[in-house]
């Protein structure tokens, strides 16, 4: 793989303060999901966010908010159907017990839905953005031949048919050598150098296979922060808001670059 599974640290963050401006929408009326619209005009590029194992919070929302302040529509998907990781998590949790439900068998549809939703309100050009698993499941990838050990390969491929134009990951996990490879459009990630899941054997192999792709890519690594930095970091560590505040600005970057 060219990250490890989700672990203890992606359990672990901050809660952000601020008063999100965006509003709680349905997607095919069973889909719940969280739109920031830009202020000042009618928006035609998006930014579709996979969260990460907290789903739509504080956090996720003051991120779509930043997005939005940036010119772009921003969707937070509630992947998990209403079950994501609680910000108070109980002692002894078993997120890889959590995670067994939420396969590609039920995500998926909900990354489909997420994007057609975009599109219907006129976004031409989409973008997504992944932290932690949401990175994981973001991929842009062609080649449908491909069976890594788990199949959550299945429905980043059916993303990539639906429209996805490029890519930001902040602190991956989840993700496998095979579908790195296969990448068909361009992909910028935001790495933690003290990071247990993308380490640094496991950056160095995923700089070897992006090299190799024949798209545009970027790896940033920020010193000094851990796994999921990019979204829940203490922001009264100077630290940690700079790398925050830095991967935001790679992110709005790229999409800028590369969505048009």
């Amino acid at each position: 793989m060219a990250s490890h599974p989700p672990a203890a640290c992606c359990t672990v963050g901050n809660l952000h303060e601020g008063n999100p401006q965006g509003t709680i929408v349905q997607i095919d009326g069973k889909i719940d999901a969280y739109l920031a619209k830009p202020s000042t005009e009618e928006p035609r590029q998006a930014v579709l966010y996979i969260p990460d194992i907290f789903g739509i919070w504080q956090n996720s929302k003051l991120m779509a908010d930043a997005f939005a302040a940036q010119g772009y529509l921003c969707l937070v998907l509630d992947i998990f159907n209403g079950d994501q990781v609680p910000a108070k998590m109980p002692d002894g949790f078993d997120v890889m017990k959590w995670l067994s439900p939420h396969t590609p068998k039920s995500i998926d549809p909900i990354i489909v839905s997420g994007i057609s939703y975009l599109k219907s309100i006129g976004a031409t050009r989409i973008g997504a953005v992944g932290y932690c698993l949401g990175a994981k499941v973001r991929y842009i990838v062609r080649s449908s031949n491909l069976q890594p050990a788990n199949n959550f390969l299945q429905y980043v491929i059916r993303h990539y048919k639906s429209g996805i134009d490029s890519g930001f990951a902040a602190h991956p996990s989840f993700v496998e050598s095979e579908e790195l490879a296969a990448i068909t459009g361009p992909l910028s990630i935001a790495a933690a150098e003290l990071d247990d899941l993308f380490t640094v054997e496991k950056r160095h192999e995923s700089e070897a296979i992006l090299s190799k792709s024949k798209q545009d890519y970027q790896i940033n690594l920020f010193s000094g922060v851990h796994h999921g930095f990019a979204v829940r970091g203490d922001l009264n560590d100077k630290r940690q808001l700079f790398a925050k505040e830095q991967a935001f600005a790679q992110a709005v970057a790229w999409f800028k670059r590369h969505l048009g």
